[in-house]
């Protein structure tokens, strides 16, 4: 079957259609641009054709490429890859460009047939590339459509063409922020910016698309950038205008991937060099650097695990084969910060909610955090006054545990004190139908442990949300040893439909992410009080790509909280625990009063706001800096090892089942080093024989929480990578 479809009507325009069989969304595959390079090659050599409509058979137009096709491109590249690959851009340049001159006379530029986009929804990555060659972009008022080229965001930019022709559209500086950030907005949005030309009414699309083919002169068919009098706004990197703009984009570039992300560094390559010579001459240059790129090894793993693990993760790909676990209705156990912020992603799924605290006050106040959200996205255009009383209609704020009748799935978010939770487990229990499944957010307790509240132990599930539940895409689902098939599949049926990403993992201390977040954390402490100077703590984190320095990391999460986590860990492992030194820096600053952000006084100063000052002076007095400060390098590897050795150690104690979960984990979960592709990834860019080198080390100058695991001692002496190993997984369901 075809992915796009060609039809003429009488009037002489040809439409182009967009339908890729068996796919909610249009993806762009090898096959469909050979397809849709004949149909522009048939509509070119039909006398009778007058212009031509590129549209979408589905809601929305595009999502962007099959990243499949880079990999296949590699592939077939043999012993050349980097030759394949610029080939394989340089062809779909070609076709995009034939659309574009429309067969026109290059001399007069006359003579052209009118092509024009007409996008009913969403357009993303070749979804706007695609039509950004065309001379006209309609789109459809959708104001839940989002228009943008988010390539940046998996490690890659836009290279078909989409990076040279929106700086010659807009001009740098306008098109940073779709380019650099990944900015995606809706159509009118998009139009203000100047992205695309129009916005019409939906039912209005397809014959304003005509309407505008059949009254298109030649030179509304002249690109801009192929005009003889072309200047590009801003100004070129020698314009005084352009000079000042190229040099902070230079800036800004770097203070904001601090070295790291390859992608962001060619994209500003590709901008700067494409803007000195012609267009075409700027399309070759734009395919070499994003050959480039993709032939880093970083892009390559930012793409397995931002993409294509990602989007398996969240299709089901470790879903039990039972029937469809869809929730109907959830009830919420604690209205605090974390189940109002459930409550409101819930709901705002379509979810009928009931929110459940000790007292009415409590639960309205947990709703009303779902109200002051709504404002907010008000305030931005993405919500509408009925958007928002909808959203806040399904949820229904009670103290009566008898609301929670006919509730299928229920979602305990109280207090982390195993007597409250038990307390109430047992209450929901008394009132909730019998296959309803019981859920708890904890990120310390084990499941088995809470799960002898319950009288349904196969029924009885962790659901671990990060915070803030809004913004957080991550949620860890965590099986007991009793847990269910019905209990799995029912929790990723919920995260699916609340549009985030579920890993599973078995039960265990901390599970998966906290378990290799807190080693990051004390490693961070425990160089403080060694005399590490704290700047270049924080520092090193950042140069190896990690978001937060673990000083600031513990700041935001509180260190009350880590004295706390710290105190029970210790109670629990008596002389195996092994962060005293920690403890030592940790409790010292609680007893201090300095417990973080929400007390204005960490490891950071803080203004009245909130806002941070620098690190906190006070620090030197108590952990004078050593003369001699370890080089960054080791630094870097300290706090690197601290989380890596403990997906390796998850993996090899089967807490952690799939590597694949372990590396989206960890960068959705707390921001690992994004452009290594997560700690399985790393550990395969560097090698198993060099991180066993770097172990022994480490081992030998700071202790053994750095030996490296027999897993990964194995691996290093047969020269097996993780994703050889581990990769082959079950389909999705």
């Amino acid at each position: 079957m075809s992915d796009f479809s060609y039809s003429v009507d009488a009037d002489g325009v040809a439409t182009i259609t967009w339908d890729v069989p068996g796919k909610s969304m249009n993806v762009m595959s090898q096959a469909g641009f050979v397809q849709l390079d004949g149909m522009v090659d048939a509509a070119l050599a039909d006398p009778a054709v007058k212009g031509v409509i590129i549209t979408s058979g589905k809601k929305d137009f595009a999502g962007g490429m099959d990243l499949n096709v880079i990999a296949r491109m590699k592939d077939e590249g043999g012993a050349d890859p980097a030759r394949a690959v610029f080939e394989g851009v340089m062809s779909i340049h070609r076709i995009l460009r034939k659309i574009e001159l429309a067969g026109m006379d290059r001399k007069t530029q006359t003579g052209g047939k009118p092509f024009v986009a007409a996008l009913p929804g969403t357009a993303m990555g070749i979804g706007l590339e695609l039509p950004l060659a065309c001379h006209r972009i309609i789109a459809a008022d959708n104001p839940g459509a989002r228009i943008g080229l988010p390539e940046i965001m998996v490690g890659i930019f836009p290279g078909a063409g989409g990076t040279t022709r929106l700086v010659r559209k807009l001009g740098a500086m306008a098109a940073a922020p779709f380019l650099l950030e990944g900015k995606t907005n809706e159509p009118k949005k998009a139009m203000a910016a100047g992205i695309i030309d129009e916005v019409v009414p939906a039912d209005r699309l397809m014959a304003r698309a005509k309407e505008w083919v059949l009254a298109a002169k030649d030179a509304d068919l002249v690109k801009v950038w192929d005009r003889k009098d072309y200047k590009m706004p801003g100004g070129t990197p020698y314009h005084p205008a352009g000079f000042m703009t190229f040099l902070g984009a230079s800036v800004m570039v770097h203070a904001n991937t601090h070295g790291v992300y390859p992608a962001a560094k060619a994209l500003l390559s590709a901008i700067y060099e494409g803007a000195l010579v012609p267009f075409d001459t700027a399309l070759r240059i734009e395919a070499r650097w994003f050959t480039h790129v993709l032939m880093n090894p970083s892009s390559g793993a930012m793409i397995r695990s931002l993409f294509l693990n990602k989007e398996a993760l969240e299709k089901g790909a470790n879903r039990p084969a039972v029937a469809d676990e869809k929730v109907a209705k959830l009830g919420v156990l604690g209205a605090g910060m974390m189940g109002a912020g459930i409550a409101y992603v819930s709901a705002s799924a379509g979810i009928e909610v009931v929110l459940i605290d000790a007292t009415q006050e409590a639960a309205d106040r947990g709703k009303a955090h779902s109200a002051d959200l709504l404002d907010k996205g008000m305030k931005r255009g993405a919500v509408t006054a009925e958007k928002k009383a909808e959203v806040l209609g399904r949820i229904t704020a009670t103290t009566d545990y008898a609301a929670l009748a006919g509730c299928d799935l229920i979602l305990e978010a109280v207090f982390e004190d195993p007597a409250v939770k038990a307390e109430v487990t047992a209450r929901a229990e008394a009132v909730i139908p019998q296959t309803a499944i019981f859920a708890t957010n904890t990120s310390t307790l084990p499941i088995g442990e809470l799960a002898k509240a319950s009288m349904r132990p196969g029924q009885f599930i962790g659901i671990h949300f990060f915070s803030p539940v809004d913004r957080m895409m991550l949620v860890e689902i965590i099986k007991g040893k009793a847990t269910g098939d019905r209990a799995v599949a029912k929790a990723l049926d919920y995260v699916r439909q609340i549009r985030k990403t579920p890993i599973v993992v078995n039960d265990a201390r901390f599970f998966y992410a906290n378990r290799c977040i807190i080693p990051y954390v004390n490693e961070g402490m425990r160089m403080v009080g060694e005399g590490v100077a704290p700047a270049l703590i924080e520092n090193a984190a950042k140069l190896v790509g990690m978001p937060l320095g673990p000083l600031q990391l513990v700041d935001e999460t509180a260190l009350d909280l880590g004295a706390k986590i710290a105190r029970a860990t210790k109670a629990a492992m008596g002389d195996a625990y092994p962060d005293s030194a920690v403890d030592d820096i940790l409790f010292w600053m609680v007893d201090q009063g300095r417990i973080g952000r929400k007390a204005r006084a960490g490891f950071y100063a803080y203004d009245e706001t909130g806002k941070r000052l620098g690190l906190w002076e006070g620090l030197a007095q108590k952990f004078p800096r050593a003369l001699k400060q370890p080089e960054l390098g080791e630094v870097q590897h300290r706090l690197l090892l601290a989380q890596v050795l403990e997906a390796v150690r998850a993996l090899e104690a089967g807490v952690l089942t799939d590597i694949r979960e372990g590396d989206v984990g960890a960068i959705l979960g707390w921001g690992f080093a994004p452009w290594s592709g997560g700690p399985f990834s790393w550990l395969d860019m560097i090698g198993a024989a060099r991180a066993v080198e770097i172990c022994d080390g480490l081992t030998s100058r700071h202790g053994r929480r750095f030996e490296a695991p027999g897993l990964l001692r194995d691996m290093a002496a047969t020269g097996q990578t993780f994703y050889g190993r581990f990769a082959s997984r079950p389909k999705a369901a």
